[in-house]
């Protein structure tokens, strides 16, 4: 039997990346999914990917608007939730002394307040025993030069977890958060002005990686499958990493 069979999931930020790499193994062991992201060119582009069993909603978690409009899509459709990933999010590289208020807002906006609200909107849909998986970073457990803002925003998910969790625990959801290191991702490209700072960029986080490569979004999926299903059924409040070894030595 598949592991998420009849399972509804909605996750967001589902157009790239992780989250259209989780959207797939989630089709793929039973669920229908539901995705984000701010680009529709994108979003009919991972729905063709996907192939089955999706919806896709345009829109920016940082709206609540938008999430509104998300989750009346979900009630219309399927009526409930099992699972939420909540995987929407930004990076920008900043030092202290260049960072403005703009950036700062920016990226609180779209990692920080968009993740609460995308969870506290969900909850009149979630199914007692579902299973909430916050995707979080490394980077919160370790200090970057450039991330001081993103790696906040980051920690921030992991308290919610902690949090959510208690309040939750007797409607028998539980919170985790994932935390994966340096992906083969668009985000990692998005970080980097041109080419040659990229592929500058990439060695360095081999470098600092002990399995010295990148991870594959295939290799997060995985994680965010364990959280998401009954394999994890005994696992709340918790972090799993998946970063190569990066925050764990």
């Amino acid at each position: 039997m598949k592991k998420l069979e009849n399972k509804v999931a909605v996750i967001t930020g589902g157009n790239s990346g992780i989250g259209l790499a989780t959207a797939k193994e989630f089709v793929a062991q039973g669920a229908y999914v539901f995705i984000t992201g701010r680009r529709q060119a994108e979003l009919d582009k991972a729905v063709k990917e996907i192939g089955s069993n999706v919806t896709a909603v345009q829109g920016d978690v940082s709206n609540l608007d938008d999430l509104d409009r998300l989750y009346k899509t979900v009630k219309e459709e399927k009526g409930s939730i099992d699972i939420l990933v909540a995987n929407a999010g930004m990076v920008e590289l900043v030092t202290l002394a260049d960072a403005t208020p703009e950036h700062f807002d920016k990226i609180f906006n779209i990692n920080a307040r968009g993740v609460f609200f995308t969870a506290q909107k969900a909850l009149p849909l979630m199914k007692n025993g579902g299973s909430i998986v916050l995707v979080s970073s490394g980077l919160h457990s370790k200090g970057l030069a450039k991330y001081s803002v993103y790696a906040a925003t980051k920690a921030a998910l992991r308290s919610y977890a902690r949090t959510w969790a208690v309040e939750l625990k007797d409607l028998q959801i539980r919170v985790n958060t994932l935390s994966p290191g340096p992906i083969n991702t668009p985000i990692i490209s998005a970080q980097f002005p041109n080419p040659e700072a990229e592929a500058k960029g990439r060695e360095f986080f081999k470098s600092i990686v002990p399995l010295n490569r990148l991870g594959d979004p295939e290799e997060t999926a995985k994680a965010a499958l364990f959280l998401a299903s009954s394999d994890s059924s005994y696992i709340t409040a918790t972090d799993l990493v998946v970063d190569g070894g990066l925050t764990q030595i």
